[in-house]
């Protein structure tokens, strides 16, 4: 039972153990499994590796971007589909593409206030099975219809005529567009690019280097543990992760078309995160507890920050104002840290957003400070791959990033990880990890 939330001693919550899906590109090989079976296959195999009793699950924190309407409270459903008590509880929460480490502070701040001291957290989406929306005509006209009223015939006719003109009631295309710019965010980077004289050399040659140490990563066993294979429907067995690519380079990444602005533009679907299907889960437990079940923790949150900005001006600049956050809250400075991961969701926006932290110009006028964060020390950089190699399951990546870094700090023994992460709606997310 978590400890009553009365306790005056304070609490720490650690991060024990994180296991997530292979990533796999849209429409490949987890075509046939919903974000529900995804997730649920991610908190399996963290339950099976870590084989830690279900009953002593307190709850279920899970980040959702694409919601499935059969099961809107995911995290409910996954908890449900693998066996955890029924008195454990769940909520599904969405903060576009930082979802998944939304979930997992959550986790950390219930234990740490005493309301838990077992915590599942996580995210995932699956983007092959995004529910494809109607024209509100349609919607309108067939309501009646599908909420069984009954009609008469003449009703009928009514309802065909407002089916026309057939164009507003076929199936919309979806897009990961702003609501109110109206603008997708692969325009709003492209953007950003230019008004940063962000070139495309530059971009490919990041994507190309995310490539490689993703690479050497898996070759040297170092993302193995962390990948749970899953059984799709019809018997397939799926391992590893599909959208890293050994043979990239830079001359052929040179090759591709731009996507969002085609005759002027330098984004491509080279140096852009792919659509992907994937889960990732992190098992949170108060520090207490980690060690009373015999568990040896990770790491543990030092800070976090979530921020907003304008998403008419650099919708994808968040985390240049919430890494500094997540710093200042830390009491630790950029130099301090001994690794930095960030979210690839497009090369130019990393480059964009580690322009900003290396400007004088920019701590002034945004951050209230005489100088800059720092420069990122590239070496330390997204050691593991990012998102442009590994795959971006919109909710996943978050608690990827947590289960990487945790692991990675207690493998290397190393003490710090800096985490930023970009998102939809104008969002930045940022956290500190260190060494439990």
């Amino acid at each position: 039972m978590p400890v009553s939330i009365q306790s005056k001693q304070p609490r720490r919550a650690v991060i024990v153990a994180g296991a997530r899906t292979p990533f796999q590109r849209a429409f490949t090989r987890l075509l046939k499994m919903d974000a529900i079976d995804l997730g649920a296959a991610a908190v399996r195999g963290l339950l099976e590796r870590t084989e830690l009793d279900r009953s002593e699950v307190d709850g279920v924190v899970w980040g959702g971007v694409i919601i499935p309407s059969s099961g809107p409270n995911v995290g409910r459903e996954i908890g449900l589909e693998v066996g955890l008590p029924a008195s454990a509880e769940a909520m599904t929460v969405s903060r576009a593409c930082a979802s998944g480490l939304q979930a997992v502070t959550l986790a950390a701040a219930a234990i740490e206030r005493g309301e838990a001291d077992v915590m599942i957290a996580g995210g995932g989406d699956s983007t092959s099975n995004a529910e494809v929306k109607m024209g509100q005509r349609f919607v309108h006209a067939m309501a009646p219809i599908a909420l069984g009223k009954r009609l008469k015939p003449t009703d009928y006719l009514g309802v065909a005529a407002q089916l026309m003109p057939i164009s507003e009631v076929l199936p919309q295309q979806p897009k990961v567009a702003e609501r109110s710019t109206g603008e997708l965010m692969g325009e709003a980077a492209e953007k950003m690019a230019k008004r940063n004289g962000i070139t495309r050399e530059a971009q490919d040659a990041l994507a190309v280097a995310s490539h490689r140490k993703a690479v050497q990563a898996i070759e040297a066993g170092l993302l193995a543990d962390e990948i749970v294979s899953v059984e799709v429907p019809g018997g397939e067995l799926v391992t590893s992760d599909g959208l890293v690519r050994a043979d990239t380079s830079v001359e052929k990444l040179a090759k591709l078309r731009p996507v969002f602005d085609r005759k002027n533009g330098s984004l491509t679907a080279g140096n852009s995160s792919a659509l992907t299907d994937g889960a990732a889960a992190v098992l949170v437990m108060s520090e207490e507890k980690a060690k009373a079940l015999g568990y040896t923790p990770l790491a543990a949150f030092r800070s976090w920050s979530y921020v907003g900005v304008d998403p008419s001006d650099q919708l994808l600049i968040g985390p240049a104002i919430a890494m500094p956050q997540a710093l200042d809250r830390a009491g630790m400075s950029l130099s301090d840290i001994d690794l930095v991961d960030m979210h690839e969701a497009f090369a130019a926006q990393v480059l964009c957003v580690l322009q900003a932290l290396a400007s004088n110009g920019w701590a002034k006028h945004r951050l209230d400070r005489d100088t800059a964060v720092g420069e990122v020390d590239m070496s330390h950089f997204n050691v593991l791959g990012g998102s442009l190699a590994l795959g971006h399951p919109f909710a996943a990546t978050g608690a990827r990033m947590v289960t990487t870094m945790s692991r990675h700090l207690h493998r290397t023994g190393m003490q710090t990880a800096l985490l930023g992460i970009c998102a939809a709606g104008g969002l930045g997310a940022a956290a500190v990890l260190e060494a439990v």
